[in-house]
């Protein structure tokens, strides 16, 4: 059983480390998180977040008050005592191949054999390859002598923006084991989670391992997918919004990852589905469905500047774009994968010159576009713009004046690539809308076809 009277350790103060070990805190564990990036941990006592997401900065200050929770960057005084150890470093794709580099993983493991206590549990929660459990216990087993321990394979499923929810109340927790006494000590971990009402499953490692992988290239098949049928909604006449919550209510389906946009990005999505492909490529088995929706998605960014070119009349050669978003998804900082990576590059090369802004994520945004203007607010960014796109759906951008960015403009039109504004709104205010799936024609439509039923007294199910 988890022992409370001992800490548990978190290796690697980075986005899961960080919201793994407040909330381990939270839920009354005393935990240390170490990192060997001294500026990070100094930062940390100081109350500094080396990432975005929301209410992380408080609860982490809660916890280090409490005294539940404490920063360190030396291994050998973190983990000696520790009941468990958690791994929790970045598992970024390699240049060569874009398969997951183990390396900070191995190195992490590693590290922390020689002081492991008897007994500890190594729990691999890094999203790693199916079989890294395996190839850890050998590498800690090479290491040391130390009786009685037992790696375990422990899948985040943190969304960005909602992180701190998603440990708190999660819809699952996975532990991979074979041991009964370490599928004890994580089983007492996550009681208080459990007893609200959390699922614990317990499956063998590589089971654990591959429910992580597959679960998010699901979740992007369905993206793929309700941009596919996006694409097809423009060439018909239908309101994709529509279709998605058609289809959504069918509870075999879910409502859910059915919003038609620019593609799917991030830290996770991108690198699991090619760790997932190498797998079974390495196994003889060739996931094409997966494979498919990465090139679907690659080519998705294409399709978006051809929109774009499309809506500023053929050319944006000489053009002022504004670009309201810039990180993956609202809610973060995290550029990784980022749409807009792919996208204003190939805008600037068709001679466009572009403003951007995005609430939390232009410091990381700016190196890596060069010579994009960073603006100081959504509305200096249209002023003076030909086009302005929508490229991530922050709610502050949903809150705009449209009327007002209409007349700030030069010519004001919108290529609103989130479906943030109703088309006839977004044209009542002034603009010439563009949008993806759906056209202020099909939206007036679709209220027509919603009202006639209800006067005649046929109950009906409101889409919008």
């Amino acid at each position: 059983m988890q022992d409370r009277a001992k800490p548990i350790t978190i290796v690697g103060a980075g986005y899961v480390g960080l919201v793994t070990g407040a909330c381990l805190a939270a839920i009354g564990h005393r935990v240390v998180v170490v990192d060997r990036d001294a500026g990070r941990i100094a930062g940390l006592r100081a109350g500094r977040m080396p990432i975005y997401e929301e209410g992380l900065a408080t609860l982490v200050a809660g916890e280090v008050a409490a005294g539940r929770l404490s920063f360190a960057t030396d291994l050998a005084t973190a983990v000696p005592g520790a009941s468990a150890v958690f791994i929790c470093v970045g598992t970024p794709p390699r240049p060569s191949d874009g398969h997951a580099d183990m390396g900070q993983v191995m190195g992490a493991a590693a590290g922390i054999a020689p002081h492991l206590a008897p007994g500890a549990v190594v729990v691999v929660k890094s999203t790693v390859p199916v079989g890294t459990g395996d190839e850890v216990e050998a590498l800690v087993a090479a290491i040391t002598t130390t009786p009685g321990l037992a790696v375990v394979s422990n899948p985040e499923f943190l969304r960005e923006g909602v992180a701190i929810a998603d440990f708190m109340r999660p819809d699952r927790i996975v532990v991979g084991t074979s041991d009964p006494r370490a599928a004890a000590v994580m089983a007492a971990l996550y009681r208080p989670l459990t007893e609200a009402g959390a699922p614990l499953l317990v499956t063998d490692r590589r089971a654990a391992e591959l429910i992580k992988y597959a679960a998010n290239s699901f979740l992007a098949l369905k993206i793929t997918y309700i941009n596919e049928i996006a694409n097809l909604c423009e060439e018909i006449g239908a309101d994709v919004g529509d279709v998605a919550r058609g289809i959504g209510l069918d509870p075999r389906i879910g409502a859910q990852f059915l919003k038609a946009g620019p593609g799917f990005g991030g830290s996770c999505f991108p690198k699991d589905m090619l760790a997932l492909m190498k797998t079974g490529q390495d196994h003889g088995v060739p996931l094409r469905s997966v494979e498919t929706a990465v090139a679907v998605n690659d080519a998705r960014k294409g399709e978006m500047v051809r929109k774009i070119v499309r809506a500023a009349g053929g050319s944006v050669a000489g053009k002022t774009i504004a670009v309201l978003g810039l990180t993956f998804k609202a809610g973060t900082d995290d550029m990784r994968s980022a749409a807009s990576l792919v996208i204003l590059p190939q805008l600037q090369k068709q001679g466009a010159r572009i403003t951007a802004f995005d609430p939390a994520g232009m410091a990381e945004a700016a190196p890596l576009l060069p010579g994009v203007a960073m603006a100081t607010s959504a509305m200096t960014a249209v002023a003076g713009a030909d086009l302005v796109v929508i490229l991530t759906e922050w709610p502050d951008f949903a809150a705009m004046d449209l009327a007002a960015a209409a007349r700030a403009m030069r010519a004001a039109v919108m290529v609103d690539l989130r479906n943030l504004f109703d088309p006839e709104a977004a044209t009542r205010a002034g603009f010439a809308y563009r949008s993806v799936g759906r056209t202020a024609r099909d939206a007036a439509a679709r209220r027509e076809a919603v009202a006639a039923p209800v006067r005649t007294g046929v109950p009906v199910l409101e889409l919008s």
